[in-house]
């Protein structure tokens, strides 16, 4: 006997009868936000700026007729001098620029390329309150998956409307067969002696900015 075969059979004699039968999952976990925790709208946006600052990103509100000065202002105040754009990137939210060339990526920008400007402008798919998560899926506005990843600066555009409670509430609005990236604050990873250590896979300062229209 093999010491595969070995392995399987102490498994096999591990699982005893039971084996191949199909155990009920539980799914009674809550789906929405209680009206204690957010009884309304404001309330959730309040929620997920309070989670987005928790995670150490920088959280901006503004008003859909004052989204391209608002951006502007964020790139200003990084006196960002290129950033990449998603080649669908809405013209309006760059059209305050002065300034600040705005690359847009086709897919065709190379590594170096990006890893050379200021940063990056994107929207996403959806946001959590309860997490202070946002997710793109490479949908309009938000460009693949390396844009938001290379670049050491991200301003991501967050309308009101795509805010939704729980992470239950944001999967149902999303496909699972899209690229899907998962963002709740500036990546974070173990650096030596177990220091925190931002930007280790992907960009250091993350900042948000919720249009509320």
């Amino acid at each position: 006997m093999s010491s595969r075969e070995r392995i399987l059979r102490r498994v096999r004699d591990a699982l005893g009868e039971a084996r191949g039968t199909s155990v009920d999952v539980p799914r009674g976990y809550r789906r929405r936000l209680t009206e204690a925790d957010a009884a309304t709208r404001a309330d959730v946006i309040a929620m997920f700026t309070e989670r987005v600052a928790d995670h150490r990103a920088t959280v901006r509100h503004a008003g859909a007729d004052d989204l391209a000065t608002s951006v502007a202002a964020a790139l200003w105040a990084r006196e960002a001098q290129r950033i990449a754009a998603p080649a669908d990137l809405p013209f309006g939210w760059l059209s305050e620029l002065d300034g600040v060339h705005a690359v847009a990526d086709t897919g065709l920008t190379d590594l170096e390329t990006l890893q050379a400007l200021d940063g990056v402008v994107t929207g996403c798919a959806v946001a959590i309150a309860q997490t202070g998560t946002i997710v793109l899926d490479g949908g309009r506005a938000q460009g693949r998956r390396l844009l938001s990843l290379v670049p050491d600066y991200h301003l991501c555009v967050v309308h009101a409307d795509q805010i939704v409670g729980t992470v239950p509430e944001a999967v149902a609005r999303l496909r699972p067969e899209r690229p899907l990236t998962w963002i709740s604050g500036p990546p974070v990873a173990g650096g030596p002696e177990a220091r925190r250590v931002e930007g280790g896979h992907g960009p250091r300062t993350l900042e948000v900015l919720v249009v509320e229209d």
